[in-house]
């Protein structure tokens, strides 16, 4: 099988403490859309993994390092950021910025550079939700904002980013124009 015949490999990331929530219906419109451009879509719900904060001990950027120190579900997580193709990270904004479940992801995913060569060479999707009218007010714009800073200082590329707002659960549903953007980006992402 060649490269371009290879079956993509998509990790979707749910950072909210609702498995049901407005970013996870997203999430679930990207991965239809992934599944629909052939790849294959598995998804982790942060908030039930045992995931404890970076210390800032460094050992993972040490010379003769194997990886993080903290032995912890994130064991489990990296061997699949590492294999997976594309990475979608959805998240609810909570006090003006990413979630606490996705932000203890994404500090943890420092010690990525230790387990391969180029692990963040990936397509990544994020979807954001917020209960505020306005990207700007609610700071949705402060999670995007992390996203890129955080991926740009890796060298990867995000490939969409998918938001909306809506402040009750399964609001989200309503809007037909934020669905067709995450099944659109979910193409991307599958192939």
């Amino acid at each position: 099988m060649s490269d371009s015949d290879k079956k993509q490999k998509v990790l979707i990331l749910l950072g909210s403490p609702r498995r049901n929530g407005n970013s996870a219906i997203i999430a679930r419109e990207i991965a239809r859309g992934a599944e629909t451009a052939g790849a294959e879509v598995e998804s982790l719900f942060i908030q039930e993994m045992d995931i404890k904060p970076c210390q800032a001990c460094w050992a993972c950027q040490k010379p003769d390092s194997k990886g993080c120190a903290i032995k912890d579900d994130m064991q489990a997580v990296f061997p699949k950021l590492i294999d997976a193709d594309a990475w979608v990270i959805a998240t609810p904004v909570h006090w003006f910025n990413m979630s606490t479940q996705t932000k203890l992801w994404l500090d943890r995913c420092f010690a990525l550079a230790k387990y391969g060569k180029d692990p963040f060479r990936k397509k990544i999707g994020i979807a954001i939700t917020y209960g505020d009218t306005d990207p700007y007010t609610s700071g949705a714009i402060n999670a995007i904002r992390s996203f890129q800073d955080s991926f740009r200082y890796v060298g990867a590329k995000i490939a969409g980013i998918v938001y909306g707002s809506a402040l009750n659960k399964g609001e989200i549903s309503q809007n037909e124009t934020v669905l067709k953007a995450a099944v659109k980006l979910g193409e991307k992402l599958g192939r």
